[in-house]
């Protein structure tokens, strides 16, 4: 999420952003050598807090595009790369956090979380909140109505409380608990199904994941692409 890229008219007359999708194309095709020379060549500079330019967040979140999708919206590749579109920034100012203490298991997401000031990390958390572009879809519409319900209900037999207990009744969570509305389907899936091998990684540490644990472990492959495929196509 930080690639120091600099564009001429990264910022619109009246201050607004402007989505440049071609823009986030040309640096795709940079290729990683570049990209990580941008990454390490603000490593100096990660501890300073003073305020940010506006101008250095657009890039930044330029940079976040290239793999988190125009937008923020999420991105179906060789793995699926999550929607930041509309989320809690607690909760994304925590992950990025959680990354960089290895909590959470992602070497791509340490290299860019550790370079990140607290001011740049607070302006981009600021800005993907703000986002709310349409979701992805393309989850099996036949789940959706099972999902819906262990969402709204949860599933008592098995101590799996509802999910909008924490996370809203429209799943836009609130403060830690993070936004699952329109986050994309096979994201939801492997990152339940991998829970344990991802969350809550460094013992010394506890973190609120431990909250989770039990009840992705309590939920079977049905249930939870269930509950992935109702959570995807919510706006």
């Amino acid at each position: 999420m930080d690639r120091n890229m600099r564009f001429a008219d990264a910022l619109s007359p009246n201050g607004q952003r402007e989505r440049r999708p071609m823009q986030v194309a040309q640096l795709k095709l940079a290729g990683p050598t570049v990209l990580l020379a941008v990454v390490l060549a603000t490593a100096a500079g990660a501890e300073d807090k003073s305020p940010v330019a506006k101008q250095d967040v657009q890039a930044k979140l330029a940079y976040c595009e290239v793999c988190h999708g125009v937008s923020a919206q999420g991105f179906h590749g060789y793995y699926p790369i999550p929607r930041l579109a509309g989320q809690q920034t607690e909760y994304l100012e925590n992950q990025l956090q959680a990354f960089v203490e290895h909590r959470r298991t992602n070497n791509i997401m340490f290299n860019v979380g550790h370079v990140l000031s607290p001011a740049m990390i607070a302006a981009l958390a600021a800005d993907f909140h703000d986002l709310n572009p349409k979701p992805l879809g393309g989850a099996p519409a036949e789940l959706v109505g099972a999902g819906k319900k262990i969402f709204e209900q949860g599933i008592s037999s098995t101590d799996v409380p509802a999910c909008s207990s924490c996370h809203g009744p429209e799943a836009k969570g609130d403060g830690a608990f993070p936004r699952l509305a329109g986050q994309l389907f096979d994201y939801v899936v492997s990152k339940l199904q991998n829970w344990d091998k991802e969350r809550g990684q460094n013992p010394a540490q506890p973190d609120a994941s431990a909250l989770m644990q039990p009840i992705a472990h309590n939920l079977t492959a049905a249930q939870i692409k269930a509950v992935a495929a109702y959570l995807s196509q919510l706006e």
